[in-house]
């Protein structure tokens, strides 16, 4: 005959946080499943503690899907968006106000709660609610819950957490919190943005990393396993408050971002995953399907019209952050020197080809996954060589696109992408432009070019029958013939080493405005006072180069700036500013000396040298170069110039904290100390005896004088 199983049991629970209170979870909903799947639903009380009673003998699974229902218009948004919308419950909301008992979000070893229970658990909120695929993924822990129990309670126990019956558990529940690249939205230049978006320009140059790596993605669930990439950085790493710090693969020095604590669902978004809750996310829509990979990273290698532009793109309530790659492949050369003219199409001028067809590739990018989200209208770009030239002509494409938008641009070692015209008419664009010591690649194009391929390969023909023709067909098809020069867009900001004495140095980030500094890169050869011509001497390719040349240098800036502003002291010192100003007027003497060999009608050097036009504008340039260095010299570094908005908030000196915690933070690197003055010199006064301060004193030419006596 049938029985009805046993019932009569009565299990309890108690959750709490990682100091052991239960507090923050009162009030909260919850369902229990016991092990004939017949469910009980109650409210947690002030201590965090619940009952079932009188549930079938066996196991009971424990589960919390009750919807977030606040006023917080953070989760509503994000729960009611029409792309993606995230199934976000109370409980989620509740641990994200909850915090780490460890600096660095590792799991406790001990809980003052288990003093008092028969079993205790750590858990996680993915395990304890329905719709996990946009929570993180789990981390290590020192207490499991069994998963003995969810085997025997078979399919009831698929979800949740299964508790022993008839007795006490404590699960401690791991904040849910995140961590993610501190930056300002406000446009102003400043040290922390320098040094952040010069790490994220490195990062663009590697692959998206998620898995499995397909298209369409046939699996259910998908992980970012893969160090570095921009998918595990914002995709998992920073979501498990991993402090990661490698943004190439190359890289043996760490470089530590600032990373400010957030609330998990304030952190930099990599979209969700789950194709039996988001129909876009369905293997079957073949190519037109939507997952991380292709919401977040643009890779067009491969298709029919491929420009090999890569970038990522990512966002947060206040801002999106997007990162173009530079040149990595020979397809990226090939785009380098295609640098004929063409109109752009979405404002005025002219501009470098193979940009700006990068650039039309990464604008839809951008656009589509821009039109899904709420970023509140701030956009951070950047981009290193190419992929500077790419974003700037980006940048302008979405400035014209919408006057709501309020973009800052950061670019590092980029080259000319467009022309006069279209310099002048972005002259609204906020752009920090950053050159590296003696990068050459911002001289490229050269202001005169306007290549014309096919033109120049039947010059190269000719001059197999005749060179003189042959030559000037090729000139007609590098040469600008009519129309305006190449020009840089932006503001520079050129980080300059400065040699102190032979062996040793310093460094400083100005803003110079000479072409005889920006456009030839040659500052510190300059510095050596060569008349004429500067020194000739190999190119430094590591002065390109984002880990050996950029990042260094960004770094150097920030941790002098933070040194300025701990002694109070202006950006650049009286020591280094009379080296510099030395250098420049160095450089006016020899422009005069060159102005007047003009003048002086000698035709090889009419023909040879710039014209007088030329020169009296660069040295009205220097004069302007040398009254901006003055001013580095006035005023103290302020916490704005280094931390933007950020500065004087209670969560930068958290950041702080966490980033000087590192080694690698306080070491001591010459170029990132300001140099010591050099104690003024003192005339030497010679010794003086008795006689000589008689003889001082006597007015041989005053006979009044009682001293001529003596």
């Amino acid at each position: 005959m049938l029985q009805c199983p046993d019932r009569g049991c009565e299990t309890t629970f108690q959750l709490v946080d990682e100091k052991g209170s239960g507090e923050p979870y009162a009030g909260l909903y919850y369902e229990v499943v016991d092990s004939e799947g017949v469910s009980y639903n109650g409210t947690l009380d002030p201590g965090g503690r619940g009952v079932v009673s009188n549930h079938h003998h066996g196991a009971v699974s424990l589960r919390f899907e009750s919807e977030y229902v606040g006023t917080d218009k953070l989760y509503s948004g994000l729960m009611q968006r029409e792309y993606f919308p995230l199934k976000i419950t109370e409980i989620q909301v509740r641990a994200e106000q909850t915090r780490h008992v460890n600096a660095d979000g590792s799991r406790t070893t001990s809980n003052p709660a288990q003093a008092t229970t028969n079993h205790f658990y750590q858990v996680e909120i993915s395990e304890l609610v329905r719709y996990n695929c946009h929570l993180p993924p789990l981390v290590d822990r020192s207490f499991h819950p069994n998963k003995a129990l969810s085997a025997i309670m078979g399919k009831y126990g698929e979800r949740g957490v299964c508790l022993a019956p008839q007795a006490h558990t404590v699960l401690e529940v791991r904040p849910l919190r995140a961590l993610r690249p501190l930056l300002s939205a406000n446009a102003e230049f400043c040290a922390l943005n320098l040094y952040q978006l010069a790490l994220m320009a490195t990062l663009s140059y590697n692959p998206f990393g998620q898995d499995p790596d397909e298209h369409p993605v046939l699996a259910s669930t998908v992980s970012f396993p893969f160090i570095p990439t921009s998918g595990n950085w914002f995709g998992s790493a920073l979501n498990t408050f991993n402090e990661i710090w490698r943004v190439d693969p190359e890289q043996s020095e760490p470089m530590y971002p600032i990373l400010e604590e957030v609330a998990y669902s304030r952190r930099l978004e990599i979209v969700p995953f789950d194709p039996a809750l988001y129909p876009v996310n369905d293997p079957s829509l073949g190519n037109d399907q939507q997952n991380p990979a292709r919401l977040h990273f643009l890779d067009d290698r491969g298709l029919s019209d491929a420009t090999d532009t890569q970038a990522f793109i990512t966002h947060t309530s206040e801002y999106a952050l997007i990162a173009i790659r530079g040149t990595n492949e020979a397809a990226d050369f090939l785009r380098d020197v295609d640098a004929l003219q063409v109109p752009f199409e979405q404002g005025e001028g002219r501009v470098h080809r193979g940009f700006y067809e990068s650039a039309l590739k990464a604008f839809d990018f951008a656009m589509s996954y821009l039109d899904q989200f709420d970023y509140s209208k701030n956009l951070i770009i950047c981009g290193h060589s190419l992929g500077g030239a790419v974003a700037l002509i980006l940048a302008e494409m979405l400035r014209r696109t919408s006057k709501e938008f309020a973009i800052q641009l950061y670019t590092y070692g980029a080259p000319r992408a467009g022309d006069v015209t279209f310099t002048r008419n972005a002259a609204d664009l906020i752009h920090h432009r950053i050159v590296n010591h003696d990068d050459v690649i911002p001289n490229a194009p050269l202001p005169w070019m306007n290549p014309r391929y096919d033109v120049m390969a039947q010059g190269a023909l000719v001059m197999q029958i005749d060179a003189m023709l042959g030559m000037k067909i090729l000139r007609t098809g590098l040469v600008n013939q009519e129309g305006e020069h190449y020009e840089h867009h932006g503001n520079l900001r050129h980080f300059m080493p400065i040699a102190l004495t032979p062996h040793t140095s310093s460094a400083i980030l100005w803003s110079p405005g000479c072409d005889t500094i920006t456009d030839q890169a040659l500052c510190s050869r300059y510095l050596r006072k060569v008349d004429g011509l500067p020194e000739l001497r190999s190119i430094s390719v590591a002065d390109h180069a984002m880990t050996a040349g950029y990042l260094p240098a960004c770094w150097a800036v920030l941790r002098r700036h933070q040194q300025a502003l701990a002694d109070r002291a202006p950006a650049v010192t009286r020591r280094e500013l009379q080296l510099v100003e030395e250098a420049l007027k160095s450089i006016s003497e020899q422009l005069v000396r060159r102005r007047a060999r003009l003048a002086g009608g000698d035709h090889y050097a009419r023909t040879h040298e710039p014209s007088q036009k030329q020169v009296e504008q660069e040295l009205s340039r220097i004069s302007v170069t040398r009254e901006r260095l003055a001013t580095l010299n006035h005023a103290p570094i302020s916490a704005a110039d280094i931390y933007g908005e950020h500065a004087g908030t209670p969560h930068l000196m958290a950041a702080l904290a966490r980033w000087h915690a590192h080694a690698q933070n306080a070491r001591t690197e010459p170029l990132a100390q300001a140099p010591a003055e050099l104690a003024p010199v003192e005339p030497v006064t010679p010794a003086m005896t008795y006689n000589d301060i008689l003889a001082y004193l006597d007015a041989v030419d005053d006979p009044n004088d009682p001293l001529n006596l003596i």
